[in-house]
């Protein structure tokens, strides 16, 4: 036997069926995981474009040619299909084996039985190699359920070519206030008759949310799983968007909802119409890859001299979880420890699935980087530095998050709710989805 040290669109209804039935079933007891003497075969799946599907079968035959007993069956869809189908398969109690996660759905899939929990078996999976404030961003009810493979801070991607064509000063991004902030994206709008806009707003995000309710010592939920937020954080999250809408700053309310959804490369930051946007940073290299013509840089928030420190954290893009339901626990979370602990799939994987959540990866990665990549890595390594604790994840029955925001900021932006009804509409709603999930 091996020994190992230890340690999108949504569902809907297909998702609630599923983890309420997966937990169902009689699931082997992972205290008693064993490595088989025979054949065994992994059903793994994930979701992605081709470049991920080619560099995962690329780990996938790393893991058998040193696993030879050990067969992977892979499967992979775009986002949208992705759930529907992971819902499915659960709810009849055939979920693959490994599984490609989000966090929006971990705590639902956990909560319900539907997830193996990794604690259970330290022979075959060790994830010390992740920082403690990253790994505990897959814990359940205290229990590790998923591990994190990637990891993102939410920065300000800058336009520095626009700060040049404009001829105004790239703020000091290692000290600024928000007032300088808002001093520079204003200069921009000025300088350039209106044309380019200063910023674009926080969006309809709640990694943005999560972090400007950081900065003012709030959260959007607690460790319960109730939303927890003050709706006046909520407010002056939305008020501070309509003051540079109003401002001119940024875009008005039309541009911006003509802009929503758009894809990346017709973005805003890409096509040069803005100086500045709040993003989750693992963007950031795509952006910079649609619009070679401009230099970009990434930085952290602006903050206040009485702004909490720890207010940023470093934010899973994506976990690799295992099925409560497969025969074969040991063979599962073997391969996960393969996944995240392996120096060959740091290379397999580059920085696709994001700058790996294993800092080991990320030296064995950066003398590979290229220049857009490397800024991307020492953001990281800076939101690292300067994190907190990560804050409870999305507990059962908050998935719409986005939508729900989405929905509010728009009726924000153009004056159909003030800050205030959105922001207690917003809670009350979102509070109501947990209620009627538990």
């Amino acid at each position: 036997m091996e020994r190992r040290a230890r340690r999108g669109v949504l569902a809907g209804s297909a998702l609630a069926l599923s983890v309420g039935l997966a937990g169902c079933g009689i699931a082997p007891d992972p205290a008693d995981a064993e490595l088989s003497d025979g054949e065994v075969t992994l059903t793994m799946t994930w979701w992605g474009a081709d470049a991920r599907h080619q560099s995962t079968l690329d780990a996938i035959e790393l893991f058998e040619e040193k696993y030879p007993r050990i067969h992977v069956e892979p499967t992979y869809a775009d986002w949208g299909g992705y759930w529907d189908r992971l819902a499915t398969t659960a709810a009849a109690g055939d979920m693959p084996d490994v599984v490609q996660f989000d966090q929006l759905y971990l705590s639902s899939y956990a909560g319900r039985g539907a997830l193996l929990d990794l604690d259970a078996v330290p022979e075959f999976l060790d994830a010390s190699s992740l920082p403690d404030n990253v790994l505990a961003s897959g814990e359940v009810d205290g229990s590790l359920y998923a591990v994190p493979i990637g990891v993102a801070g939410n920065g300000v991607v800058l336009n520095t070519s626009l700060f040049e064509k404009y001829d105004v000063p790239v703020p000091d991004t290692d000290t600024w206030t928000w007032e300088e902030f808002d001093a520079a994206a204003q200069a921009i709008t000025e300088a350039s008759g209106g044309k380019v806009r200063g910023l674009s707003p926080f969006g309809a995000d709640s990694f943005s949310l999560e972090v400007f309710a950081r900065q003012q010592g709030d959260q959007i939920f607690d460790a319960e799983g109730d939303v927890a937020i003050d709706p006046a954080t909520v407010a002056a999250y939305w008020q501070r968007e309509l003051d540079w809408i109003e401002s001119g700053a940024a875009p008005d309310a039309a541009a911006l909802s003509e802009k929503a959804g758009v894809p990346l490369d017709q973005g805003d930051t890409v096509v040069g119409n803005t100086a500045m946007a709040f993003i989750a940073a693992g963007q950031f290299t795509a952006i910079a890859a649609a619009a070679p013509d401009f230099e970009y840089e990434v930085a952290d928030w602006p903050a206040d001299p009485d702004t909490p420190e720890g207010f940023q954290y470093p934010k899973p893009s994506m976990y690799w979880a295992a099925s409560s339901q497969s025969e074969h626990p040991a063979e599962a979370a073997l391969l996960i420890d393969f996944l995240v602990n392996d120096p060959q799939v740091a290379h397999a994987f580059g920085t696709d699935r994001g700058i790996p959540a294993n800092e080991a990866f990320q030296t064995a990665l950066e003398p590979t980087l290229d220049e857009q990549a490397k800024k991307l890595l020492d953001f990281t390594k800076l939101v690292g530095e300067r994190s907190g604790d990560a804050p409870p994840i999305t507990p059962n029955g908050a998935s719409e998050i986005e939508t729900m925001l989405s929905r509010y900021n728009q009726q924000v932006q153009f004056g159909k709710l003030s800050p205030q009804e959105a922001a207690a509409g917003f809670i009350e709603e979102l509070q109501s989805a947990v209620d009627a999930a538990g």
